[in-house]
């Protein structure tokens, strides 16, 4: 199988898993509900944000609209670069790195895009697929559905600490998905193997 192949059914696979599962936790979790995967330091625990990876916002509806418009320029960007890669037939690392990356934000931008207008609110009752008095929202205004949350340790800030001292301390606090895990090993890989993966490019 080419490299390009490779790259193609590799973000194929992402942004499948990602969706599926999203689509299952709209359809079967109100927001707020956990289910357990590992005990109480794995869980599902369904919610929704308005921005960035890892729950991360820019507030407002504008922000919202940046975002999505900054999504939609950086998949192009990514995209593009990515072609490039393939064509010059660099590293398979680099390429496959790139794609996850690129997968990861089309995940995200589906759900910003479309989730508005295709399910209803996940409050009180799962969301409804295609609900008859139409979605929650308008295009570009959907939330991204988050799930993985890993909060392995319990514990609380020293008395002594210089900043929120007392306070609890939760690692790891934030909720995420397949998307950002997948932007995330993909940057983590570029950064750990750069010399190898950028040695064609020189």
């Amino acid at each position: 199988m080419s490299t390009g192949k490779k790259a193609v059914l590799l973000i194929l696979l992402i942004v499948l898993a990602d969706q599926i599962l999203k689509f299952w936790v709209k359809t079967h979790m109100v927001i707020g509900e956990e289910r357990s995967l590992f005990g109480d330091w794995g869980l599902i625990h369904f919610i929704e944000n308005n921005g960035m990876a890892f729950g991360m916002e820019i507030g407002g509806k504008t922000g919202k609209i940046i975002l999505s418009l900054f999504r939609i320029a950086a998949i192009t960007a990514i995209g593009w670069f990515l072609h490039s890669l393939i064509k010059k037939e660099t590293y398979t690392g680099l390429i496959l790195a790139v794609s996850a990356i690129l997968a990861g934000a089309v995940g995200n931008l589906l759900d910003s895009a479309f989730y508005g207008m295709i399910f209803s609110e996940s409050y009180s009752q799962p969301a409804l697929l295609f609900p008859p008095e139409g979605g929650y929202s308008s295009f570009l205004m959907g939330r991204v559905v988050d799930m993985f949350y890993f909060p392995v340790i319990h514990t609380s800030w020293p008395d002594w600490s210089p900043f929120r001292a007392g306070e609890s301390f939760v690692f790891f606090r934030p909720v995420f998905n397949i998307a950002d895990s997948a932007i995330t090993c993909g940057v983590f890989a570029i950064i750990l193997f750069q010399k190898k993966m950028f040695r064609d490019l020189e």
